[in-house]
């Protein structure tokens, strides 16, 4: 769920999420480091005012301004290489589904259930005073939890962007393409989204909201709508 005025990643709900705020933690760190020796530094240089032989012609300061940034940039590389590699891991879906993005809402299907579809308008704000404003759908995509999930996203009209931050996914939904997102769902909850790409006056108005719950309850589901 979002937080007003939060300044902190929502709370992850998925491996791949977790991997992205482990990452932008650990860089953080190290950015943080980097900032405060450049300013312990700089405060050691103006106070005591070395000479230039020691800043530019000592072959120790040579080497370590010249192996750090190397370092640095290897063990920012590594952790990011293999965030890289777990969000665009491919495996054997248990579930797949199609999202549509429309001028100005999305479209569902499930194509191991295929009569399952149907479209997700954002709910007026009259209508949602006690949920959340402006992200409350009259239907939600039920997904399972624990389970394999792709989601194959394309658009109708223009460009439009399939996101959820909790579950760490986003995908352009371009028409004429289709682009996919895989996510193990770990917990259940209600995961909300929005479309993240500028697709029209009434872009900010296209929400997403997702419905994880146990994988018995979603085969009850489904076999109740299909």
């Amino acid at each position: 769920m979002p937080i007003w005025a939060s300044i902190n990643f929502q709370d992850s709900a998925s491996p791949g999420m977790e991997q992205l705020i482990f990452f932008h933690d650990f860089t953080m760190i190290i950015l943080t480091l980097i900032t405060v020796m450049v300013g312990l530094n700089m405060l050691f240089i103006c106070g005591y005012k070395l000479t230039n032989r020691v800043l530019l012609q000592e072959q120790s300061i040579e080497v370590m301004w010249t192996v750090l940034p190397v370092v640095i940039l290897l063990s920012i590389a590594l952790p990011s290489l293999k965030a890289l590699y777990l969000l665009d891991d491919p495996f054997n879906p248990n579930l797949t589904v199609k999202a549509v993005g429309h001028q100005w809402y999305w479209s569902y299907e499930y194509s191991d259930f295929p009569n399952i579809e149907f479209d997700s308008y954002m709910l007026p704000e009259e209508s949602s005073n006690f949920m959340a404003r402006l992200l409350e759908t009259d239907n939600s995509l039920v997904l399972p939890s624990l389970s394999q999930i792709r989601v194959i996203v394309t658009g109708s009209d223009v460009i439009h962007s399939w996101a959820v931050p909790s579950l760490g996914v986003k995908a352009d939904a371009v028409p004429g393409r289709l682009n996919q997102v895989m996510m193990f769902i770990s917990r259940c909850g209600v995961f909300y989204g929005q479309c993240s790409e500028i697709c029209g006056a009434n872009h900010s108005f296209m929400p997403i909201k997702v419905e994880v719950v146990p994988m018995p309850y979603f085969i009850n589901w489904a076999l109740v709508s299909n």
